[in-house]
């Protein structure tokens, strides 16, 4: 995998599906905050999974009989926690936290892409496939399902595989798009390692010197 790819492009939810109310959000950013303090005394292993009595359950717990709109609340919640311990590369706790998500809402594109972006920070490279391809079947259209494919085919030895998933992510991204200069670097260098594999070979064996 090219050393310009990282595993850091979340998604987020559309946002026609924001409108939060302010108790909830002060609510997210309070659990967020305290987790934050949990997670600062706890051991920073990746390979560790996380105790239990730090799981996002214990956080916010849906009681039988709960309304549509209290369910949707504690998804945003679970979900907005799990975006926070992706940008802080906690991976196992994005994992908890989206793993949540998808008890409660299991069709949600977004939390599929996240699992996937969570399981290549844990170099889970099969794992991560099947949650990016998932995501494309329930939304064609989630364009960052394709680059974590991308990412997931190429650690998996898939070189056309990857190119294809790239490259359509490039079709469907927009020209303005954050990691698009990341996914045309990348194509190129897939392209030119499939046109001239020998000149590919030794500019890895140079670089390992």
């Amino acid at each position: 995998m090219p050393g310009s790819l990282k595993p850091d492009l979340p998604a987020k939810l559309p946002r026609s599906r924001r409108d939060v109310r302010r108790r909830a959000i002060a609510i997210t950013v309070l659990a967020t905050l305290a987790l934050g303090g949990l997670l600062a005394l706890g051991p920073q292993r990746g390979n560790l999974k996380p105790p239990p009595r730090l799981t996002f359950a214990d956080v916010f717990t849906l009681k039988p009989g709960e309304s549509l709109a209290a369910t949707r609340k504690a998804v945003r919640a679970r979900f907005e926690q799990g975006v926070a311990m992706l940008h802080m590369r906690q991976y196992e706790y994005a994992l908890t936290a989206f793993h949540q998500v998808l008890a409660l809402n299991p069709k949600l594109p977004e939390a599929h892409v996240n699992m996937g972006f969570a399981l290549v920070g844990l170099q889970q490279w099969k794992n991560a496939r099947d949650f990016f391809q998932s995501a494309i079947e329930l939304r064609k259209d989630q364009i960052n399902a394709y680059y974590g494919l991308a990412i997931t085919l190429d650690a998996l030895g898939d070189r056309a595989g990857a190119m294809g998933a790239m490259q359509t992510y490039l079709h469907r991204a927009p020209a303005d798009d954050p990691f698009r200069a990341r996914a045309e670097s990348a194509l190129w260098e897939w392209r030119t390692a499939q046109q001239n594999p020998a000149a590919a070979a030794g500019s890895t064996e140079a670089g390992g010197r």
